[in-house]
This record gives C-alpha cells, sequence and structure tokens, in this order.
C-alpha cells in the first residue's frame, strides 16, 4: 500500500521514508465516493436491481446519473449489466465478485454515519400560503 518517496535530507528526515499516499486507496476512494455511486452500490447489496428498481430505491436519483454511474460502475468490474428478453426487454444490474468484496465497507460506512453523520431536517413548506401569495399565480397554474 506505500511506495517510497525521496526527501530532501536538508530537512534532517531521511533519504527514503514510506509515503501515506496509495494511488489504489485513492482511486477506489474516488469511485465508490462519487455522487450517488455509494448509494446505488448500498442499494444492490440485497442483490440484482433492474433499472427502476433502483430509481424507486435511491431518491433524488435521475435516470441520466443513474446511468452514468452504472456504466462506471460497471467499466472498473463493480457491477454486471444483464439484459432480460421480452417483452419487454428489461435491464438487470448485480455486483460482480469484487463489488460483493465492498459490503463490508459500505455496511462499516453506514454503521459511520449513523453514529457521527447528523442530517439536517428540510424546512416544512406551508404550499397552500406559498401558491396565495400574488406573485406566485404562475405557480399556481402549473401545479
Amino acid at each position: 500500500m506505500s511506495t517510497k518517496r525521496k526527501t530532501s535530507p536538508a530537512r534532517g528526515k531521511k533519504a527514503e521514508e514510506p509515503s501515506r499516499f496509495c494511488p489504489r486507496f485513492h482511486h477506489a476512494v474516488e469511485l465508490i465516493g462519487r455522487r450517488w455511486s455509494g448509494a446505488i452500490l448500498n442499494a444492490m447489496l440485497p442483490g440484482s436491481q433492474c433499472f427502476n428498481e433502483l430509481l424507486a430505491i435511491v431518491p433524488g436519483l435521475s435516470d441520466r446519473l443513474l446511468t452514468e454511474r452504472l456504466r462506471e460502475l460497471e467499466a472498473e468490474g463493480l457491477v454486471r449489466r444483464s439484459v432480460i428478453p421480452g417483452p419487454p426487454v428489461r435491464v438487470s444490474y448485480e455486483m460482480t465478485e469484487a463489488g460483493k468484496d465492498l459490503e463490508p465497507v459500505i455496511r462499516a460506512l453506514g454503521k459511520w454515519a449513523e453514529r457521527w453523520v447528523t442530517i439536517k431536517t428540510t424546512i416544512p413548506v406551508d404550499w397552500k400560503a406559498l401558491l396565495a401569495r400574488p406573485h406566485n399565480r404562475i405557480f399556481r397554474n402549473a401545479i
């Protein structure tokens, strides 16, 4: 996990010391830390999921972004895409062996989040009062 790095002898350090930077670790963290990737992998832990099932499981995820992330995860060898003949033709996604090996990591991150992450609650909106205002007439017809 560590590589050797030369340091300046003028600083009074050894000529070589282990680097704390690991490119593989960095790549892995960047991969599962991309927006929505962790949530998608977490949603796939129970087993194979169809595209629309994943959209329903992860709130706020757009179909465009889900497609993008699934392609990235597939290219990295974490997810396998399978076409289910129809009609209608459906596409299913499941974790590969490499993806399944992330399960303890994902679960540990979930436990850490339960303990240390605070989610700010959204402010409840009184839609009737908001739409009753004269400057919001345009939006009243849209809803």
